[in-house]
């Protein structure tokens, strides 16, 4: 897709001014969810990530744009020294919008630099800067639906045509028992150090659903009181329903008994055969139980996406198409398993055998995340094309439902 790297940053960098054209300086600034960040925050952020990890340690006699904004844009970096909380994030009016551009042109002018010769080191590090951004653009996107949800008066980010979602009935797909190669699978391109060594697993026989679960199914599993019933829960499941009154998926709207879905596009009436999504680990555990089978685990969901995946490009970001619907979309025939959603699987975070975590801040990035998470698998319709792989791997606490998260089946 890159000739090189310089192409590759340019696009990049581009998007995510791309992905704010629809929104004010006041759109920017709000955080409404105690996972997300502002937008404009984000902007400084990644910006701080490739000045802190490069041009202060590379480009030569380089003169900082302003190292008063390093304690504001660092995020968890304990070794890269002071930062600000995350929940005051929201409150800083300064530096003012227009500055974090500046400097965002500035770092980048200095980047593009340093790119027109090739350096190793330096190349890997600003990889791993626009791996850390497209992140970011993906998270942009659920921070902003998130952030517009709460508005009364026009939640929309941009109109658009709706794309209804046709589904392929629901088959389960098999794979036949025996050990197979989990993990990076290509150690010439980029993966994360959480990805790596890879290594061998041995899995029994299992069958996977060919598609996502979709709003109609859950529908059936809601309007069956299930949220009622404390038996289809874990315990923590249960506890976390109550405290917070969760009676259906994120952003469903119940009025005048029909249901309707907020989307980055407006509030539309429920398309039953689109993927479910913004769903906790609890709900997705709950659903399967009561369906009648459970989720799979990241190596068995790994090995079934490497055998059956058939569709590419789809229910991704393509940068060249961020105006149209940007919401997962179900497609007759298609076994996908690489967008849409990202799938809840039964895999607590954990390293794998022959992990080693990076030395100084570049440790911070995964390795001292491996406690407490879930794994989830596969990228959603916010990820962005060039990002994703199957063995990617990412990872949330199992009561986050502001991202897009879904459900498959395994029996």
């Amino acid at each position: 897709m890159y000739p090189n790297l310089l192409l590759k940053y340019i696009d990049i960098r581009k998007a995510s001014i791309k992905l704010i054209k629809y929104l004010s300086v006041e759109d920017c600034m709000i955080q409404c969810n105690p996972d997300s960040s502002p937008i404009k925050w984000q902007l400084g952020h990644t910006t701080w990530f490739f000045e802190s990890f490069v041009l202060l340690k590379y480009y030569k006699n380089y003169k900082p744009f302003n190292l008063a904004l390093h304690q504001i844009f660092n995020s968890y970096y304990e070794s890269k020294g002071k930062k600000i909380h995350k929940l005051k994030r929201n409150i800083l009016s300064r530096p003012s919008f227009e500055t974090i551009i500046s400097y965002r042109d500035y770092v980048d002018k200095h980047i593009q630099e340093m790119l027109e010769v090739e350096n190793k080191d330096i190349d890997f590090l600003v990889q791993l800067g626009l791996q850390h951004e497209q992140q970011h653009q993906e998270l942009m996107y659920a921070d902003i639906k998130s952030n517009l949800f709460e508005n009364p008066i026009d939640c929309i980010y941009h109109k658009t045509d709706k794309i209804l979602s046709e589904h392929s009935e629901l088959d389960f797909l098999k794979v036949s028992e025996g050990l197979y190669d989990i993990g990076v699978e290509n150690e010439d391109e980029f993966y994360f150090d959480n990805e790596q060594k890879n290594h061998k697993y041995y899995i029994n026989d299992f069958k996977i659903a060919n598609r996502l679960i979709t709003n109609g199914e859950y529908l059936e599993f809601v309007k069956e009181g299930c949220y009622d019933d404390a038996l289809l829960w874990h315990s923590d499941g249960w506890v976390f329903n109550q405290e917070n009154d969760l009676c259906m998926p994120f952003y469903w709207v119940k009025i005048d008994e029909e249901y309707y879905e907020y989307e980055l596009h407006g509030i539309e009436k429920l398309d039953l055969n689109a993927p479910v999504k913004h769903i906790t680990y609890y709900e997705a555990w709950a659903f399967a139980k009561w369906f009648g089978g459970r989720l799979p685990t990241e190596f068995e969901w790994e090995t079934a996406a490497k055998k059956y995946n058939n569709v590419k490009n789809h229910n991704l970001l393509d940068y060249d198409k961020m105006d149209a619907y940007l919401e997962p979309v179900s497609r007759k025939g298609d076994n996908q398993f690489i967008g849409g959603a990202w799938e809840w699987t039964e895999s607590a975070y954990l390293p794998y055998p022959g992990y080693k975590q990076d030395k100084g801040a570049l440790g911070e990035y995964n390795g001292k995340f491996i406690v407490n998470y879930m794994i989830l698998r596969g990228g959603c319709s916010y990820t962005p094309i060039s990002h994703i792989r199957h063995s990617y791997r990412n990872f949330y606490y199992p009561d986050k439902r502001w991202m897009l998260s879904g459900i498959r089946i395994v029996k």
